[in-house]
């Protein structure tokens, strides 16, 4: 069996997934809260978990590759394209973590190798 290959990632998020973020939390928290939190997303230090300790910690289903941008960022993993980081928000409230951006590309690491390094920002 071969090693899987390394999964590349830049060395910040890009900065459209900072606006991604903010969409996805105003559905859960209200919008002064939601740009807060991306605030502090932005002034957070990178930090890298398993892909298996963000599943675990975010309750979230396992998306396959049948998902269009699951199959995207699969194919970016195997042609050596490098991956942005994800964004987390740790909520007391729910006990979990919330993948405010970077579902998909969790999902395409996961299945490449659940023992994977993800580099994140997490408040």
């Amino acid at each position: 069996m071969s090693k899987p290959k390394q999964v590349q990632w830049f060395d910040e998020p890009e900065e459209h997934n900072y606006p991604a973020a903010q969409s996805y939390l105003r559905l859960l928290y209200p919008d002064p809260d939601a740009s807060r939190l991306v605030d502090q997303l932005r002034a957070a230090d990178m930090v890298s978990f398993k892909a298996k300790d963000i599943f675990r910690a975010s309750g979230l289903s396992l998306l396959g590759v049948s998902n269009s941008h699951v199959s995207k960022n699969d194919d970016k993993i195997h042609n050596e394209v490098s991956l942005s980081p994800l964004l987390l928000v740790r909520s007391r409230t729910r006990d979990s973590v919330i993948v405010a951006d970077g579902y998909h590309r969790l999902c395409a690491v996961y299945r490449h190798n659940e023992d994977a390094w993800i580099p994140c920002k997490i408040t």
